[in-house]
């Protein structure tokens, strides 16, 4: 069950978690995140100076795109998550990384859902490509882990970790590393994999949650992230007994 989180009132030490953070992304990002997230953030207004007013911007964020920013106190399961995305909901934690987390944050916080998650949603691809991995989840069978698996698996290494072709060049649109410097590093390096994605493939990969990934998958174009969760979704239409096997 989904229990809302009132923001709390953010320290003076937690407005300087978020300026250095945000500095710091906006500088890594330039010309690595795709167009329309640099685009959004200009867009939404988000600034160094100050955290975001969580109610006004989710007033804002619905305005633009239709979605609404639910704020919460702790992670949730993937089938909490799901939910939200079929009702074009998005989860904010509401706790900000302490200083000792800057380059890696072992789980979401405020900071990598704010900046790395929100200004996605104003892209109609990436929101219907949510939208659409949501209504999948909710039309599996509630015991067919495997598929639940393999949906998570797809939303991880897109939403998460995902990197698109952009004048032949790999871009960032995943929020784990449009908020994360580590990650960001990791992925660049040239002795990390970044090879082209492929349902196929991904839904069998490892998800890895507290460590920098093994490998990126690089969509082709930005128009196929919608066709992904569709040929999944076709992919884990409810098998009798999926499980047994």
């Amino acid at each position: 069950m989904l229990t809302q989180s009132r923001a709390p009132r953010y320290s003076p030490q937690d407005q300087l978690v978020w300026k250095v953070l945000f500095d710091r992304q906006t500088a890594l990002l330039h010309r690595r995140a795709v167009p329309a997230f640099s685009a959004a953030v200009a867009q939404l207004g988000l600034c160094r100076t100050a955290i975001p007013d969580l109610p006004m911007l989710s007033a804002q964020v619905f305005q633009l795109s239709g979605w609404q920013l639910v704020p919460v106190g702790q992670a949730l399961s993937p089938e909490t998550l799901f939910k939200l995305l079929a009702e074009r909901q998005f989860p904010v934690m509401t706790r900000l990384r302490p200083m000792r987390d800057f380059d890696f944050s072992p789980e979401p916080d405020l900071f990598h859902d704010l900046f790395g998650h929100v200004p996605m949603l104003l892209d109609a691809h990436f929101a219907d490509f949510l939208h659409t991995l949501g209504q999948a989840a909710q039309a599996l069978c509630p015991d067919d882990a495997v598929a639940r698996r393999e949906l998570w698996a797809l939303y991880f290494f897109t939403a998460e970790f995902g990197l698109v072709l952009h004048n032949g060049k790999p871009h960032l649109y995943g929020a784990g590393l449009l908020s994360s410097a580590g990650e960001i590093h990791h992925c660049v390096n040239e002795a990390t994999p970044r090879p082209a994605f492929s349902v196929e493939t991904v839904r069998h990969t490892p998800v890895l949650g507290t460590r920098f990934q093994d490998q990126y998958f690089v969509l082709p174009t930005w128009e196929e992230l919608a066709d992904c969760a569709a040929e999944l979704a076709g992919v884990l239409m409810p098998v009798p007994h999926r499980n047994a096997a």
